[in-house]
């Protein structure tokens, strides 16, 4: 009967005897952790990235484009529905019973001038509810009026825009030129920073009508409805749903909750997430067979020793037992390898993007260590069985 104390130091021979061997042969396991663990953590904080991006708008928004997606296959506008989103479909959304903003929208890119200093930024056309609805706080003078097809020619600059343009001068009151036309500049948001990669201060905001003219469209791209909290989206899209059908008198248009953004992207997520992990079990696989490979060289050189052992009264089962448990050593030493190199990903990560939410949890390092140790187990079963079917006299005999 082998001690305690003995089997541990007998279990743990091969890695703390050959460390290069032994980071040899778990260096597949090590990379097939790191990559579960890496992706797992990586895919936790994509989702709470989206998730805390989409949140600072608030949860309770409905978009409608033009096109409906069963059959036009893309929105925003790209391809020609029946009848285009208007000004006029905006306004009576605003009506709807449990509608607290709607915001209409036009996007386009372009130069916009002052004096000598020019700057390539991204051109919002939108409508008065705009910085209510997105909870878009200025800093100084005020926001668009309604845009109703004579809308005069002002406009709001974000914050970057404004420190490009205008350094510490006043902007109010001053002319801008966008796409060549002269605006009036009337507000400056507070800075919001970015979202999903795009700088939500790096923007001039104009009259939906006035963007309308200047990227010769003639209808918008979206309307996004803000409904009130006693109602349900489910809700709030039947009325939008209702309203829309007979201004248009069909379908030509698609609604899209916030709820099913979150969805679409959770569905991608979690489809990459089973690509790479697929990739990561490859790894797992190549380490579990190099451990089988290692512990079946170790049966042949250590014939000897399992002999001696048998001899002396070593208990078939424990000499199974001892075999398993280096199996598991290797495996749980590659998986350690495979944890420092997530927790260096991880750190370096946190340094260059601050602002990622990005950090090991807990239970990644339990399914960590449970995986290492599953493939330990199920690689060192046939040479630990065989071990302990050794006769220790043949095993002498052979030394």
């Amino acid at each position: 009967m082998i001690r305690p104390d003995d089997w541990l130091r007998l279990a743990t021979s091969p890695v703390t005897s050959q460390p290069g061997k032994s980071v040899l042969t778990a260096l597949g396991i090590a990379i097939g952790i790191a990559a579960v663990t890496l992706l797992t953590t990586l895919g936790h904080g994509v989702r709470q990235y989206v998730l805390d991006s989409f949140s600072q708008f608030g949860t309770r928004i409905i978009a409608i484009t033009p096109g409906h997606s069963e059959t036009a296959g893309l929105a925003g506008g790209l391809i020609s529905s029946v009848r285009l989103l208007t000004l006029d479909d905006a306004e009576a959304l605003s009506r709807i019973t449990g509608s607290e903003w709607v915001v209409s929208n036009v996007q386009g890119s372009g130069p916009v001038r002052y004096g000598e200093r020019v700057r390539s930024t991204e051109i919002l056309g939108t409508t008065s509810d705009f910085n209510q609805a997105w909870d878009f706080p200025l800093a100084m003078g005020k926001f668009l009026p309604n845009a109703d097809g004579n809308s005069p020619a002002v406009a709001v600059i974000g914050d970057t825009l404004y420190r490009e343009l205008f350094r510490s001068e006043n902007p109010l009151g001053k002319f801008i030129r966008i796409g060549g036309q002269r605006y009036r500049v009337i507000g400056v948001m507070q800075p919001k920073g970015s979202t999903l990669g795009f700088d939500l201060d790096d923007m001039a905001y104009i009259p939906a009508d006035r963007a309308l003219t200047l990227f010769n469209r003639e209808g918008l791209m979206e309307v996004d409805v803000v409904f009130s909290e006693g109602t349900t989206s489910a809700q709030m899209q039947e009325r939008i749903k209702s309203v829309m059908m007979k201004r248009h008198g069909q379908e030509d248009f698609t609604l899209t909750s916030q709820d099913e953004m979150l969805s679409s992207m959770n569905r991608i997520l979690s489809i990459l997430t089973m690509g790479v992990a697929a990739l990561g079990g490859i790894s797992l696989l190549v380490g579990g067979v190099g451990i089988f490979t290692i512990m079946t060289t170790n049966l042949t050189e250590r014939t000897a020793e399992i002999g001696l052992l048998r001899a002396i009264g070593c208990p078939r089962r424990q000499l199974l037992s001892l075999f398993l448990g280096e199996a598991v050593m290797l495996s749980l030493f590659g998986a350690f390898i495979g944890i420092v190199i997530t927790a260096v990903v991880v750190a370096l990560l946190s340094v260059l993007a601050p602002a990622f939410p990005v950090q090991i949890q807990f239970s990644t390092l339990g399914l960590a260590i449970a995986v290492a140790t599953i493939t330990g187990l199920i690689s060192g079963i046939w040479p630990a069985y065989k071990s302990s079917r050794l006769s220790p006299i043949e095993a002498l005999r052979g030394e």
